[in-house]
């Protein structure tokens, strides 16, 4: 290496060192030591001290680890999907030929930055089973059929659904992905396959699906892991639910809503069992890598 590419070398590397200091400060200590308390009985005002493999024993036969990832897994199975639909649908509205493309477009795009509290406060009345904006809906809706709509937060069978059905409102960012992957397309390909007769749904599911692959990849990915995280939007409708009593980690109602990132952040920072809860953040990554990883085989075909 000459005198100028190590001078070279060294201005970049200064110019850079605060990114690599943060990274190296916030996100790699914290992810090493993490790893290191998961093999330890760990309360922070202690020291830590190695006990190998207990704390992943202990997740084994811990049931409210066990209803916590139920609770998870059954909001992303549904979650994903019908975001993906929404999204995907949403997209192909809006690359139709149809005045006022730009209105639409900043409409459906704004509730995605709308700040996840705002955003829970706001559903929080909507779902209310009394005065909300939903059950005024459905009550004229169902009243012909001697039914009545749920008290959503309240009702253990309608909690996790209605934290689904809000999940759909920030569908704008995958949209807005997904409409540039359909603008992205290339027209004579459609214009090929209504030569040869395709029909509408031919031409979406032969053209524009292969085309979107990546894009839909990965969306998928994206959605997978932050609905695995579910958090804020959870526990702010859970503590307004429950009249603020101080148990909104335990999941109101009847723990219904009692989501893996809940448990673990009271079993660290109520239960102060800093161990035992990276032990179930290295749970956390493993699912989320290995669910990935599937999502990559599944669509390595259309992919290539």
């Amino acid at each position: 290496m000459t005198r100028g590419e190590r001078r070279s070398f060294f201005t970049g590397l200064a110019f850079t060192s605060p990114w690599i200091i943060g990274l190296a400060v916030f996100t790699a200590y914290p992810v090493l030591a993490s790893l290191f308390y998961s093999f330890c009985d760990y309360s922070i005002l202690k020291t830590p001290v190695w006990c190998g493999l207990e704390n992943y024993k202990e997740l084994v036969s811990d049931d409210l680890f066990w209803l916590s990832l139920r609770n998870t897994l059954f909001y992303a199975g549904l979650s994903v999907p019908l975001g993906t639909i929404v999204a995907l649908s949403l997209a192909l509205l809006l690359n139709a030929d149809v005045r006022g493309k730009p209105f639409f477009r900043v409409l459906f795009y704004l509730p995605s930055i709308v700040p996840i509290v705002a955003a829970s406060m706001l559903w929080i009345w909507i779902f209310n089973g009394q005065v909300g904006l939903l059950n005024w809906i459905l009550t004229p809706l169902l009243a012909p059929f001697g039914l009545t709509p749920p008290a959503w937060l309240v009702d253990p069978t309608w909690a996790k659904p209605a934290l689904i059905l809000m999940s759909l409102w920030g569908t704008g960012n995958a949209m807005v992905i997904y409409l540039a992957g359909l603008q992205n397309v290339p027209k004579e390909l459609y214009e090929a396959a209504e030569i040869d007769g395709a029909t509408g749904w031919r031409r979406f599911w032969h053209v524009t699906l292969p085309q979107l692959a990546p894009v839909i990849y990965f969306n998928v990915v994206m959605s997978i892991i932050s609905s695995l995280q579910i958090f804020t939007q959870a526990i702010v409708m859970s503590s307004a639910a429950s009249g603020g009593t101080g148990t909104e980690t335990d999941g109101f109602p009847a723990r219904s809503t009692l989501f893996y990132t809940m448990h673990l952040f009271a079993t660290a920072f109520y239960d102060l069992r800093m161990g035992y809860a990276s032990a179930m953040a290295y749970v956390l990554f493993i699912i989320i890598a290995t669910l990935t990883w599937l999502a990559t085989r599944i669509s390595r075909d259309r992919l290539n």
